[in-house]
């Protein structure tokens, strides 16, 4: 079977549930060990610029929302 879209074979899948349990188990994206994918803003969900810095896990931008709100302050 071959589709444009992975959706489209989702469709023609259901009637054949064991074909599409094994489509979804060789398909399925890996489970990642590092990497930037691994961590993400736990506000937002934004995976790539991401502070870690004092276990904050929060993206620059939620950051900069946030940072007096949690006892940061900006020095000029």
């Amino acid at each position: 079977m071959t589709t444009s879209s992975h959706k489209k074979m989702f469709k023609q899948l259901k009637s054949k549930p064991l074909k599409l349990k094994k489509y979804i188990k060789h398909n399925a994206p890996k489970k990642r060990s590092c990497g930037r994918n691994l961590k993400t803003c736990s506000r937002c969900g934004r995976v790539r610029a991401h502070i870690d810095k004092y276990n904050l896990d929060l993206c620059r931008q939620c950051f900069r929302e946030i940072a007096t709100r949690i006892g940061f302050k900006k020095y000029n």
